[in-house]
């Protein structure tokens, strides 16, 4: 009796330990899957189903099915990404040259309504322009072909080029344009961070009238540091503070000012991708502030 219940214990015993071990294997052989699927060397394989469960059958179909999905998400993103590079290359000369005729035929003698024809196609000619250089950006943001690199770094000096870009035109206009300068360093890409305060800084003198104030100030915290440009301009109605980031979007009161409504869109892109963000508050008729929040 003994002996039966010692011999019982013992193949139970044996029969845990290789319960175990077949366990230990499939687990190892799922792990080297998902490592090779990590390191982007996944295979494949004719599965033996009397050495494998059947639960590594299916992952190596999930696993053959999520490869097969990535080759074609990668083939989409070539193709935006060569679809793109031809649209800037291709229009980037007929834009050119439709600028250098349109100024060569404003020093012609032409009568008044000549020029202001000439005048009104250089107009739309750098709006074309600019149309298509933020469209061409923003798709490269989306599609992720184009990578933001943020580091830490000052932000005076960045700010400081943003307002120097900035000054002639707000002195054309007769807006007066300040910075408070900053020692605060943030994490982020010069580059493109510069980009989002020209068309922040942009966007404030354009609505501001003449003897107004476009301000730019940093604020810190213990996580983020606050870029504020501030404006005396038209400001924006409560309904459409939440809208202005948005492709296209144009309040009603800005309709008469030039623009294609992609510049804040663009902003709102470039904070995401280095983890900031950026918000708006504003009172109609008084200005509005514009916040661009990087991480420190």
């Amino acid at each position: 009796m003994v002996l039966c219940l010692s011999a019982a214990c013992l193949g139970a015993l044996i029969g845990g330990l290789w319960f175990r071990q077949r366990e230990k294997k499939t687990l190892k052989s799922l792990n080297h899957m998902l490592d090779e699927v990590t390191q982007g060397t996944f295979v494949p394989k004719r599965l033996d189903e009397s050495l494998l469960s059947a639960v590594e059958n299916r992952l190596a179909e999930y696993l053959d099915a999520s490869m097969v999905s990535a080759q074609n998400l990668q083939a989409e993103k070539d193709a935006i990404k060569t679809l793109i590079g031809d649209i800037s290359h291709q229009t980037k000369t007929p834009i050119a040259n439709i600028l250098l005729y349109t100024q060569l035929l404003a020093e012609q003698s032409l009568a008044p309504e000549g020029r202001t024809c000439a005048a009104a196609l250089e107009e739309q000619a750098e709006k074309l322009r600019s149309l298509v250089e933020a469209l061409v950006k923003t798709s490269r943001l989306e599609t992720g072909v184009l990578v933001l690199h943020p580091v830490r770094a000052p932000l005076g000096v960045m700010l400081e080029g943003a307002v120097a870009q900035l000054r002639p035109k707000a002195a054309e206009q007769g807006v007066a344009l300040t910075f408070q300068p900053t020692s605060e360093e943030a994490c982020f890409d010069p580059k493109w961070t510069e980009e989002a305060v020209c068309n922040l800084l942009d966007n404030g003198v354009k609505y501001t009238p003449a003897g107004g104030e476009v301000a730019v100030k940093v604020v810190s915290y213990e996580l983020f540091c606050r870029i504020d440009i501030t404006d005396t301009g038209i400001g924006l109605a409560e309904e459409e503070q939440s809208k202005v980031f948005q492709r296209f979007y144009r309040a009603p009161a800005a309709r008469d000012q030039e623009g294609v409504g992609i510049g804040l869109y663009l902003v709102r892109q470039i904070a995401v991708e280095q983890g900031g963000y950026v918000k708006v508050t504003s009172v109609q008729g008084e200005g509005s502030t514009f916040s661009l929040f990087l991480p420190r």
